[in-house]
């Protein structure tokens, strides 16, 4: 019985603990564990850019030393003309200033202010933004994202996509930039066309980049945020060798990140930059070497970026290289169709391994149903289902327990003072009525990784944004505004709680008294998709567990 509780207050103790570390991240305080979910270990400085702006050349098989020049990040970018592009879900800003994508608008997605969401942006409080240019082993400056670039056409294609090109020349070095969307598509076909008008014996390499400040996301509605902080916010890259990378700001910051720094011909390989339900990502042609790089380039200003050689373009030559930029949520469906372990942007933690089946199943249920807070409930019913034999075990176990009570309790009198006796007493009634004093601990014990699996689930799933469910529950990845759920909740645990056995103990039968007012507290600042969950299920528990009891019926104490 005192092994029982012991597991008992450890899980609930190491839960406690686990919700407390993620509301410290939430107030900006340092994690209880020491940082968050990352794969990095420690820097390789072979081929690290330099803090400088214009990446330089970085040291591969095909490419020689790196050139230590560089231009400072033009000042007029804000100031500068934009040029805008766009589809039925995507809406960008093209400066003039580099030919960088600075604004990115998701009519899609919207705020609580009914607004689309901005994720590129570049203002005086916040910069994120995808930039690309050339760079040489010599002296000379080619055209780079800090060049100006005119446009040269836009409109639509004979395919009916928008499209604009934009072109700057320097140095006998002039370089088009053909910018198309897709009908529908967060995906954007980027096209690098360079041609050589003058002697340039050097070898040159594209450059493509995300740069993002090291700040959270910002709140997208009044609640969005309160636990997102949570999630992953930072750079991350893939290739076929190494799989998926995160690169933490506060590593970089200390040059404690471990990144493949080439990525061989033909090897599928994307950078990404990575926040709540969003994310952007390069995903470049797979025909050549390419080298991957990333570092602090100003004060909370960071870069993820990857080199293409393009060789020598002797005069009069032209080249051609190709990359897709994708500015969009992190639809596991959308993700999993783009590139290569796309859908790993998506990130359930550790438990992935069980989150993923989760959301599948819950997905396919949604495509039925029509309804995310539905399809919650039915898959809260399957999952009741599953462990209904387990559940079943445990609630006729506890039964039995409230079934002897009387007798452990004149046992405690019997032997008080005598705490050997008593448990060889106890154990021995237990073996005669075929009792498994932890019988009722497993279904909780293995529910625990099914619950925080669901949490990654609701927590990561850009689907549940905005989400409604039914009357005031206008969006499921946020808490119930006005606690109603929570609530509920907490009342579903109090009938569950008197329905077990009463602990001899007093003082842990005030505690589990106390249990579900602690709970709900901690609830409400819960998903409501999780909190309905919770609620499901133990309202489906009361009614398991009534029954059971009803087999004991005349046996039971009151």
């Amino acid at each position: 019985m005192d092994f029982k509780k012991t597991i008992l207050w450890a899980v609930f103790s190491m839960a406690g603990l686990m919700l407390y570390n993620n509301w410290q991240v939430h107030e900006g305080k340092p994690s209880l564990f020491g940082g968050s979910q990352n794969n990095s270990a420690a820097i390789d400085k072979k081929g690290q850019p330099t803090s400088i702006d214009t990446p330089r050349v970085l040291q591969s098989e095909n490419l020689a030393a790196p050139n230590q020049a560089s231009n400072p990040i033009a000042s007029g970018i804000e100031a500068a003309e934009k040029f805008t592009l766009q589809n039925e879900v995507l809406v960008l800003e093209i400066s003039a200033i580099g030919a960088n994508i600075v604004e990115a608008r998701l009519p899609k997605q919207l705020t609580a202010e009914n607004k689309p969401v901005e994720l590129f942006q570049y203002t005086p409080t916040h910069k994120y933004f995808a930039r690309s240019g050339l760079i040489t082993l010599g002296n000379p400056d080619l055209p780079n994202h800090t060049s100006t670039f005119k446009l040269m056409q836009s409109g639509k294609d004979a395919s009916g996509r928008p499209f604009a090109i934009l072109m700057s020349e320097r140095n006998g070095t002039k370089l088009e930039k053909t910018f198309t969307l897709n009908p529908g598509s967060y995906v954007v076909d980027i096209s690098h066309r360079v041609t050589q008008m003058g002697a340039n014996t050097n070898p040159i390499v594209l450059y493509t980049e995300l740069v993002r400040d090291g700040a959270q996301e910002q709140k997208i509605g009044p609640f969005d945020g309160a636990f997102s902080a949570s999630t992953f916010t930072g750079p991350a890259v893939y290739t076929e060798k190494e799989k998926f990378n995160k690169l933490e700001f506060t590593a970089i910051d200390k040059n404690k990140i471990t990144i493949p720094t080439q990525v061989a011909a033909g090897d599928p390989a994307w950078i990404a930059m990575v926040q709540h339900y969003f994310a952007s990502a390069w995903i470049p042609g797979d025909k050549t070497v390419r080298d991957i790089y990333a570092g602090k380039i100003d004060n909370n200003l960071y870069r993820i970026g990857m080199q293409i050689p393009l060789g020598v373009v002797a005069p009069g030559m032209v080249v051609i290289e190709n990359a897709r930029l994708f500015v969009g949520p992190q639809e596991e469906s959308l993700l999993e169709t783009i590139a290569p372990g796309f859908a790993l942007l998506k990130d359930y933690g550790y438990l992935t391994i069980l989150a993923k089946p989760i959301f599948w199943l819950l997905e396919n249920i949604h495509a039925y149903v029509g309804n995310w807070g539905w399809s919650i409930i039915l898959l809260t019913i399957l999952i009741k289902l599953v462990f209904f034999p387990l559940s079943a075990a445990s609630y006729k176990s506890m039964a039995r327990m409230k079934e002897v009570q009387p007798r452990l309790l004149l046992m405690k009198e019997q032997y008080k003072g005598e705490p050997q006796k008593l448990n060889q007493a106890m154990m021995e009634m237990y073996r005669k009525e075929k009792i498994n004093p932890l019988g009722g601990c497993l279904p909780v014990v293995i529910q625990i990784p099914v619950f925080i699996s669901l949490y990654w689930v609701l927590l990561s799933s850009v689907e549940m944004r905005n989400a409604p469910w039914v009357l005031w529950i206008h969006d499921l990845s946020v808490p119930d505004p006005y606690y109603i759920l929570p609530i509920i909740m907490a009342a579903s645990m109090f009938i569950q709680t008197k329905l077990n056995p009463t602990p001899p103990d007093p003082v842990q039968a005030k505690i589990m008294m106390y249990m579900p007012l602690v709970f709900s507290v901690m609830f409400f600042f819960f998903p409501a998709g999780l909190v309905l969950y919770w609620v499901v299920n133990n309202i489906l528990s009361i009614a398991q567990q009534w029954q059971i009891n009803q087999m004991f019926g005349k046996k039971l104490t009151k």
